[in-house]
C-alpha cells in the first residue's frame, strides 16, 4: 500500500516587515507577522516547512494590476513631502499619519513590496507544482483598488497572487473569511469566469459597505461572484452551517485548479474592530474544510487587530494545516520573548457571551438564495489552449566573452564550419572564412565561372560548392556557386548524386535556367571560342577551379593570381579566347597589373 504524498509547505516571512508602523494609534500592526513566526518557532513548527524570504515585488510587478501613476506616487511620497502632494493624497485616498486609515509612513513602498512579494512568490511555487501549500500571513490586503488605497491596504497582493496562479491554472477560487467584505478582489475579477470570489462578511453599516447577496458578477462573470452577508455575533455552529454547504456546492460546480484564502483574524471573538464571536477552532475549520479537497492552496493573512489573538490564531491554523494539534500551553520561549500572552498563558482563546443577531431562519434564507445563484452556473468553463512560457526563461544563445575574438570558445563551438573554407586573416581558426572580408563576385566573374563549370549541358560537374556569396550579409557561406551568383535561395543539403545508369536508359539531366544576362553569359558549347574538353584543360586545373573558386575569382588581388595552377589556367583561358574574345590577355609574367585586371573585369 502506497503512502500518501506528504505536502510540501512553503512559508514566506521577512523579519523586516515587523519594523514598519502605521503610526498615530493606527490599529494595523505589521509587527503581528513577526509574532506569528516567533510563536511557530517556539513550537518547532518551522522545521516542518520550507521557510522563504520573499523577493520584494518590483515596480513592473506591482503595475501588473495597479495603475502606474499610483505606484509611482507610493514610491516617491514620504512623510516629509506629503504636504506638497495634497491633491494626489486625496485622489489616492491617503493622508497624514493619524488622520486616515492609509497614512503616508516611512517605508510604505518597501512595506508593500515585501508583503506582495511573499504572496506572488508563493503563487509561483504553487503554479509550478513545487509546493502544495503556501503561507504568507503578512499578506491578504483585500481592500486595495487599482489606483486607490483603502482599509489599511495599499497594494492588493491577493489580486497579484491570483494573476500569477492564472498562468498555470485555468480557474482560481478566492475565499474570504475576513469580517470585512473583500471588495478590492471582487472588483478586480467581477467580469471574468476564470476567478470565482466568495466572501463571508458582516454586512450593513459596516466598512466597506459592499457585498450584498445580489452582487453576483456581470457579463462573463455573472454568477461567479458569491456574497454571504451576515450580522453581528456569528458563532462557530452557525458559521459552519453556512460555510460548508455553500463551499461544497462551489467546489462541485466550479472545480478550481487552485484556491486562495484571505484568513483575516478580525472575525475572531474579542477583536478590536470585529463583531463576530468565532473561536480559533471555528475559524480554522473553514481552512481545514477546503484543504480536504486536495487542491493547491495559497493562504494569506488579512485583518486582525488584537495582536495576541491574531498571533495565536494564525499559529494554530498553521499547525492544523500541517496536521499538528499544538498543545494549549504556550512554550516558555514564547512567553519570555513577548509579554502579549500573559493574559491566559494559553494558545486557544475563549469566546464571549455576545448575542448572535443571525437567526437560523435568516441564515437558511441566505443559504437558499446563494444556492439558487450557484444553480445558474454553466458547466465548468474551459480555457483556450495557449502556449505558456516558463516563468524564468534563460538566454537562447551561449554567453559570449566580450574580450575574446569571436565570442570565446563556447561561441566558437556553436558555429558551423565547412570543410574547404579558408581564412585570409591571421588568428582565424583554420577552415573558416570571415564573411565580412569576402569580396562580392562581379558579373563578369560569374560568367567566367559559368563557362568554366560547363554552362548548360557542358561536360564536367553541373555545380560546385563555393565559399563566396555575392553579398555576405544576404547569402550564407553554404550556398552553392550557382545559387550564390544567381541570387537563388539556399538549397537544402543533399547526398552526393548517384551514378547515372549505363546505356541508352540513362535519364537526361534537366537543364537549369541561368539567370545571368545574355551579354554576360558564356557562349554555348560548340562555338568557336568554347573551352576545349581535351588535354588543353587539365584535370588538375579543373579541380583547382572547382575547389579553389574563391582564389581564381580574385580573393588575392594585386597580381598574385599570376602564380599557381589557377593563375596558369586563367592565362591559358585568356590566350585562347575562352571569355568571348573581347578581352586581350595580358602578357604572362610574375605579376598581373591592376589595369589589366580592371580590363578583365570590364
Amino acid at each position: 500500500m502506497t503512502q500518501p504524498k506528504e505536502k510540501v509547505v512553503a512559508y514566506f516571512y521577512d523579519e523586516e516587515v515587523g519594523n514598519y508602523t502605521f503610526g498615530g494609534g493606527n490599529p494595523m500592526r505589521p509587527h503581528r507577522a513577526r509574532m506569528v513566526y516567533s510563536l511557530l518557532n517556539s513550537y518547532g513548527v518551522t522545521r516542518n516547512m520550507i521557510v522563504h524570504r520573499p523577493e520584494p515585488r518590483s515596480f513592473e510587478g506591482l503595475t501588473e494590476y495597479h495603475a502606474d501613476d499610483y505606484i509611482d506616487f507610493l514610491r516617491n511620497v514620504t512623510p516629509g513631502n506629503a504636504e506638497d502632494h495634497l491633491n494626489q493624497l486625496r485622489r489616492f485616498n491617503m493622508g497624514q499619519v493619524g488622520d486616515v486609515d492609509c497614512p503616508v509612513f516611512d517605508g510604505v513602498y518597501e512595506y508593500c513590496q515585501i508583503y506582495s512579494g511573499g504572496s506572488v512568490n508563493g503563487a509561483t511555487l504553487v503554479a509550478q507544482g513545487k509546493a502544495d501549500l503556501s503561507l504568507n500571513w503578512s499578506g491578504g490586503m483585500h481592500h486595495a483598488k487599482k489606483a486607490e488605497a483603502s482599509g489599511f491596504c495599499y497594494v492588493n497582493d491577493i489580486v497579484l497572487c491570483i494573476l500569477e496562479l492564472l498562468k498555470g491554472f485555468g480557474r482560481v477560487l478566492y475565499v474570504d473569511i475576513d469580517i470585512h467584505h473583500g471588495d478590492g478582489v471582487e472588483e478586480a475579477f467581477y467580469l471574468t469566469d476564470r476567478v470565482m470570489t466568495v466572501s463571508f462578511h458582516k454586512y450593513g453599516e459596516f466598512f466597506p459597505g459592499t457585498g450584498a447577496i445580489d452582487d453576483i458578477g456581470y457579463g462573463r462573470g455573472k454568477h461567479y461572484t458569491v456574497n454571504v452577508p451576515l450580522k453581528d455575533g456569528m458563532d462557530d455552529d452557525n458559521y459552519k452551517f453556512m460555510f460548508e454547504p455553500i463551499m461544497s456546492k462551489v467546489m462541485e460546480m466550479y472545480q478550481p485548479g487552485a484556491i486562495v484564502m484571505c484568513c483575516g483574524a478580525d472575525s475572531l471573538s474579542g477583536d478590536k474592530l470585529g463583531c463576530f464571536n468565532l473561536s480559533m477552532e471555528g475559524h480554522s475549520n473553514c481552512i481545514e474544510f477546503l484543504s480536504k479537497f486536495n487542491v493547491p492552496m495559497v493562504v494569506l493573512g488579512g485583518g486582525g487587530y488584537t495582536l495576541r489573538n491574531v498571533a495565536r490564531c494564525w499559529t494554530y491554523e498553521t499547525g492544523r494545516l500541517l496536521g499538528l494539534d499544538l498543545p494549549d500551553q504556550l512554550p516558555d520561549q514564547a512567553l519570555h520573548e513577548y509579554n502579549y500572552y500573559l493574559d491566559t498563558f494559553s494558545l486557544r482563546i475563549q469566546t464571549s457571551n455576545m448575542k448572535n443577531m443571525n437567526t437560523r431562519e435568516e441564515l437558511e434564507d441566505i443559504k437558499m438564495r446563494v444556492m439558487e445563484h450557484l444553480r445558474h452556473l454553466p458547466p465548468v468553463p474551459s480555457v483556450q489552449m495557449a502556449h505558456m512560457p516558463p516563468a524564468n526563461q534563460g538566454p537562447s544563445q551561449p554567453e559570449e566573452d566580450p574580450d575574446a575574438r569571436g565570442g570565446g570558445q563556447i561561441a566558437e563551438e556553436m558555429r558551423r564550419t565547412r570543410k574547404g573554407d579558408d581564412s585570409d586573416e591571421e588568428g582565424d581558426p583554420p577552415g573558416r572564412t570571415r564573411r565580412d572580408q569576402q569580396p562580392a563576385a562581379s558579373p563578369s566573374r560569374a560568367a567566367a565561372e559559368k563557362a568554366a563549370a560547363g554552362g548548360e549541358g557542358a561536360a564536367g560537374p553541373a555545380s560546385a560548392e563555393a565559399t563566396q556569396p555575392p553579398n555576405p550579409s544576404l547569402a550564407p557561406a553554404s550556398l552553392s556557386t550557382s545559387e550564390a551568383l544567381n541570387g537563388r535561395p539556399p538549397s537544402q543539403p543533399t547526398a552526393p548524386p548517384a551514378a547515372p545508369p549505363q546505356g541508352d536508359a540513362a535519364a537526361p539531366v534537366p537543364k537549369e535556367e541561368s539567370k545571368v544576362s545574355p551579354s554576360e553569359a558564356a557562349p554555348p558549347v560548340g562555338a568557336g571560342n568554347a573551352a576545349p574538353s581535351g588535354p588543353d584543360l587539365m584535370q588538375d586545373d579543373l579541380d583547382a577551379l572547382i575547389g579553389e573558386t574563391g582564389k581564381w575569382l580574385g580573393i588575392s588581388l594585386g597580381g598574385r593570381c599570376g602564380g599557381g595552377e589557377s593563375g596558369k589556367w586563367i592565362e591559358k583561358a585568356m590566350h585562347k579566347g575562352w571569355f568571348g574574345g573581347s578581352v586581350s590577355a595580358p602578357p604572362p609574367g610574375p605579376d598581373l597589373m591592376q589595369d589589366d585586371w580592371d580590363a578583365l573585369d570590364r
